[in-house]
């Protein structure tokens, strides 16, 4: 039986994976976990960063774990990782800092004073990009406004896994799925928007070349290389932007559909062959990002896990080290409805103490705050279901489309109670898996590029084949009906 051997690094907000995917007979796909790893952005001062040298140093250790330990030489390798974030290089190729993260609070005040400078309708209509403070547009115009020395020398900016290509292979390139992240790509013209370059004061001759998802960038470094003993191992752009490798993945068929990339952040949308961009979705701050196969996914940024993560945390050092486990199994014995959250309230952005956060929203709102850990937890899930019902009827009247099924990947479809409310707050069909959907179409991207396998309906039919799935009736619509209304009032408070 044919086997094809690739590396995929999927780093996210929280952790990082070495993933090794081996493709079978070109129909089957089986994966084995080379490597994990920390990414947690550093702090030091007042500014967030990422650890880009350390990040490198795991994914070689990975590589040459993956050759010497397991035996296995990848045919190529490919990096995906969370949007926006980037770094800079100078004449000499060298980074010139380790990048900052997107939770910095130097963006803070950087969308509203370039909305002075050109309105939000201009720059939606030129990129399709919701409104976020966080964009690389409004990380730019940050630096700018306080003088980043940085900025001056700069010859290059990398994302963050065009970075990792980078120091992988040597080789400067940028994806088109991360390109259009950054609120800086044209996706009509397919090319940087000058106007916004413009209005930022700094050289668009700074952004590279963009390249499709399956584009062989380069090869490993003699450096790599030789650590391993092997050379003409391939770099490959995939869909470098996580949420991108993840849709990839999504098990669907037909029409109908919606997805949603569970994790750190709640990424809720559907696929389409043409940005939307019209004052509906603009109103609704939805946004168009590439995908595979020159599809976008229309989509909204939902906050997600992120407030359970950061609860936990704060529980750590007050309580104890609860699993995630654990918290989903008090949570699903708690009281429900004690109180509603809208998960994208902005201070839950980024607090220094998320429970307290939420007894804020709870106060402000008229509530009662919750009163126990599995309190918390259960207002957490409860709210994000309840966000999903209400990005769901925003789609189907921005797009025209009905939705029947949706499908949740990545960490969060290991959520059983999450998934079952989303089930119940949406009163659709819910089908879950595969957990890895990040790191599967990262894969099976390389394998395309490579030649192995055709696009995203080849892509999708392996993961079928290859990979369980699960399904969540609704139940209890009537509750949830009620639950929703109360939601809604909540929300439009908040």
């Amino acid at each position: 039986m044919p086997e094809h051997h690739f590396l995929a690094f999927d780093l996210g907000a929280e952790s990082g994976r070495a993933i090794l995917g081996t493709l079978l007979n070109r129909k089957k796909l089986v994966l084995k976990e080379i490597r994990r790893f920390r990414t947690k952005q550093l702090r030091i001062d007042k500014h967030y960063y990422w650890n880009i040298f350390g990040f490198y140093e795991e994914m070689v250790s990975a590589i040459v774990a993956t050759v010497k330990d397991y035996d296995i030489i990848p045919e190529s390798v490919g990096v995906d990782t969370w949007g926006v974030d980037f770094g800079l290089l100078g004449k000499d190729g060298s980074i010139l800092r380790i990048p900052y993260g997107y939770r910095d609070p130097m963006t803070e005040t950087a969308m509203p004073v370039f909305l002075e400078k050109m309105s939000r309708e201009k720059i939606y209509e030129a990129t399709g990009i919701a409104m976020l403070k966080f964009n690389t547009l409004y990380q730019l115009y940050a630096m700018k406004m306080a003088d980043d020395p940085v900025l001056s020398i700069a010859d290059k900016l990398l994302f963050i896994p065009d970075l990792l290509n980078y120091l992988l292979s040597g080789e400067i390139k940028s994806e088109f799925t991360f390109a259009t992240t950054s609120q800086l790509f044209n996706p009509h013209k397919m090319n940087w928007e000058s106007s916004l370059f413009r209005e930022l004061g700094i050289n668009k001759g700074i952004m590279p070349e963009v390249v499709r998802p399956g584009t062989k960038i380069g090869e490993l470094t003699r450096t790599i290389s030789r650590k391993i003993n092997v050379e003409g191992i391939s770099v490959m752009a995939v869909t470098s932007h996580d949420t991108a490798s993840a849709i990839a993945s999504v098990p669907a068929e037909g029409e109908e559909w919606a997805y949603i990339s569970s994790g750190t952040w709640s990424l809720m949308g559907v696929e389409t062959r043409n940005p939307i961009i019209n004052q509906q979705s603009l109103t609704f701050n939805f946004t168009n990002e590439g995908g595979a196969d020159g599809t976008f996914r229309f989509l909204k940024n939902i906050m997600g896990l992120w407030l359970l993560q950061q609860c936990r945390n704060s529980w750590e050092k007050t309580d104890r080290d609860y699993s995630y486990e654990e918290l989903v199994s008090m949570a699903e014995n708690a009281t429900p409805f004690t109180a509603y959250i809208d998960p994208d309230f902005p201070g839950f952005y980024n607090p220094l103490d998320m429970p307290s956060a939420i007894d804020t929203f709870c106060r402000h709102s008229g509530q009662k705050a919750p009163g126990s850990v599995s309190d918390y937890t259960r207002t957490i899930l409860e709210g994000l279901a309840l966000k999903y019902r209400m990005v769901v009827e925003q789609l189907q009247l921005v797009t025209g489309n009905s939705i029947r099924v949706i499908y949740i990947i990545g960490g969060g479809s290991k959520n059983d109670l999450l998934c079952q409310f989303a089930a119940n707050a949406t009163g659709r069909k819910v089908v879950t898996g595969p957990g890895e959907a990040t790191a599967i179409g990262n894969i099976l991207i390389q394998a395309s590029g490579m030649g192995y396998i055709g696009g995203l309906e080849d892509v999708r039919k392996i993961v079928r084949n290859s990979f369980g799935l699960k399904t969540y009736e609704p139940r209890e619509t009537e509750i949830w009906d009620d639950a929703y209304e109360n939601f809604l009032k909540i929300a439009k408070q908040s």
